[in-house]
C-alpha cells in the first residue's frame, strides 16, 4: 500500500471508506454512567442516547493515546496522513503529533503528516476523501499536504442541536458569552471559526426556523459551490438531515452530496436530534 488516512473516529467513515482498506479510525471513547464506551464498530447508537438520557452527569469523552497513533503509523504504507477532530476541541490532534516524534524516535523518519481539521464530525469525512482524491490524482506527498491545507482553511462548518449541554459542560463553549435557550425553545445556530473553535452565527425560536436559518448562512457563505460536496451528519433524525439537504439544494449547486448518521463522539456531542454541515 502507497498510502494510509487515518481519521480519528469524531469523524464518520462511509461504508465505501470502510471497504477501501486505505482509511482507518483511532477510536476514541466515552464514559457515561460509569462505563467506557469505545467509539468503534461496536459502538450502538440507540443504547448510548439510552444511557446518556438515563445518566445524571455528562458524558466526557477521551481521545486515542500517542502509542495508539505509533502503532498505526508502524505499517506498510510509504505515506501517512492523519485527520484529527479540532485541535481547540480535544487532545486527539496533540495525541497524533507525539505519536508521530514517538514513531520516529522508534523506526526512524517516515513521512506521516497530521492535519487539524479545525472541524469535526463529517468535516474530517470530507478532509479525507479529499486526500484520497489528492493521492489518486498523483500527486507529491508535499503537493497533497499543500492542497489539503488549503482545503480546510475554506471549509465551512455548521450546526444546529437540540441542546448544547455536553458542549457547554464539557468546557467546548468557552469563549461565548451567552447563548439563549431553554424555556424559550431558542436554537443557537452555530458554527466553527477558521482557528476551529465554536462560534454563534445566530439563533431562532424552535428547531425548524434555526435549521432554515443555518441553510441561510450556508448559501450565503459558501464560494465555488459546484466545486463542493456537501455533507451532512444527524444525531438520529434522518428525515430531518434529508429536508436540510432538499433545502439547501435548492439554493444551491454542488459537486455531490451525501447524509450520514453520527458516530460515537458526534453523538454525544450532538446529542438527540443534532444536524452538522459541512460544505
Amino acid at each position: 500500500m502507497d498510502y494510509k488516512i487515518i481519521v480519528d473516529s469524531c469523524g464518520e467513515l462511509t461504508e465505501e471508506m470502510k471497504k477501501s482498506g486505505i482509511f482507518e479510525s483511532a477510536a476514541l471513547s466515552m464514559e457515561v454512567g460509569g462505563e467506557r464506551i469505545v467509539d468503534d464498530d461496536t459502538f450502538d447508537q440507540t443504547a448510548f442516547l439510552a444511557k446518556v438520557a438515563a445518566a445524571s452527569e455528562c458524558p466526557k469523552s477521551s481521545c486515542p493515546s500517542p502509542e495508539t497513533y505509533m502503532d498505526k503509523y508502524h505499517c506498510d504504507a510509504d505515506r501517512v496522513y492523519v485527520v484529527t477532530l479540532s485541535a481547540e476541541l480535544s487532545g486527539s490532534h496533540n495525541s497524533a503529533e507525539l505519536g508521530k516524534s514517538l514513531y520516529i524516535e522508534e523506526y526512524g523518519e517516515k513521512q506521516i503528516y497530521v492535519f487539524n481539521s479545525r472541524s469535526a464530525s463529517i468535516g474530517e469525512t470530507l478532509i479525507a476523501l479529499k486526500i484520497q482524491e489528492c493521492e489518486e490524482a498523483g500527486m507529491t506527498f508535499h503537493q497533497v499536504v499543500e492542497t489539503v491545507e488549503a482545503y480546510i482553511a475554506g471549509q465551512n462548518t455548521y450546526f444546529v442541536l437540540e441542546n448544547l449541554d455536553t458542549l457547554r459542560k464539557n468546557g467546548r463553549l468557552t469563549g461565548l458569552k451567552s447563548l439563549m435557550a431553554g424555556a424559550l425553545n431558542i436554537k443557537p445556530v452555530m458554527g466553527a471559526t477558521p482557528e476551529g473553535t465554536i462560534c454563534q452565527l445566530g439563533q431562532a425560536r424552535g428547531m425548524k426556523k434555526a435549521l432554515a436559518k443555518m441553510v441561510k448562512h450556508v448559501a450565503e457563505d459558501v464560494i465555488n459551490s459546484k466545486e463542493k460536496i456537501l455533507a451532512i451528519s444527524h444525531c438520529n433524525c434522518p428525515e430531518r438531515a434529508k429536508e436540510v439537504q432538499r433545502m439547501l439544494l435548492e439554493q444551491i449547486e454542488v459537486k455531490s452530496s451525501f447524509v450520514m448518521d453520527t458516530a460515537g463522539i458526534s453523538s454525544m456531542y450532538a446529542n438527540d436530534g443534532g444536524i452538522i454541515i459541512v460544505v
